[in-house]
């Protein structure tokens, strides 16, 4: 039993249940990470805890699970895998330990999952990239889509 002394629900608004967020890339951080036991107790996984950092779901919380200790040789490469995406999307390519990865700005790519226990969609990590600066993302493409000046002839026909 727990105390609730003090407690008035009519000071404080309810939780509502939340939905899944639409599938898209979001800028986001890592704000928590734990390493936790397996179901079959035979192995780990890394679970970081993401935060979208801006828009119409800013605040809201993601998770993913990282295999890197697990029997099954697939999952250990795939986590691998993630990790190194995540350390290069923040720029830390040799991380000592998890907060290394914390509060540094990357994008997430998020899909919608159909759930096996009840059929409910559910967010899911697809992909990690790096925050793009301001400007880059449109330089590049914008640049290779402009037609080229010409002051006279081409330097080669000179």
């Amino acid at each position: 039993m727990a105390n609730l002394n003090g407690f008035n629900a009519n000071d404080v608004e309810p939780n509502t249940a939340f939905e899944p967020i639409p599938a898209g890339k979001y800028l986001a951080a890592i704000t928590a990470s734990e390493t936790k036991r397996n179901k079959a107790n035979n192995g780990s996984y890394l679970e970081l805890t993401l935060s979208i950092l801006e828009g119409d779901f800013k605040g809201r919380v993601l998770w993913t699970r990282l295999n890197l200790d697990n029997p099954n040789a697939t999952a250990v490469k795939i986590a691998r895998g993630d990790l190194s995406a995540i350390c290069r999307a923040v720029n830390v390519m040799q991380p000592k330990d998890s907060t290394d990865l914390h509060n540094l700005p990357l994008v997430v790519n998020v899909k919608l999952k159909k759930r096996t226990d009840n059929d409910e969609l559910t967010n899911e990590i697809k992909g990690f990239e790096p925050k793009q600066s301001p400007g880059t993302s449109n330089t590049s493409s914008s640049q290779s889509q402009q037609k080229p000046v010409s002051d006279g002839p081409a330097p080669w026909k000179r």
